[in-house]
């Protein structure tokens, strides 16, 4: 398995979940969704992404 593959950048994760612009994601971000921060460089665990929507899943009415 490739490491490289198991994290992404927030434009990645924006694709991954369908969100138009960064607000969206910073909001998932001020909700609890991990950043793995190196120097400058930002990054989203793709196990991260599911578990943290998996976990604020809700049926709605």
């Amino acid at each position: 398995m490739d490491i490289m593959t198991e994290y992404v950048n927030f434009k990645e994760a924006c694709q991954i979940l369908g969100l138009k612009s960064y607000k969206a994601l910073r909001y998932y971000i001020k909700q609890g969704l991990p950043v793995i921060e190196v120097g400058k460089s930002k990054r989203i665990s793709k196990k991260d992404l599911d578990d943290f929507m998996n976990k604020n899943r809700k049926v709605m009415k």
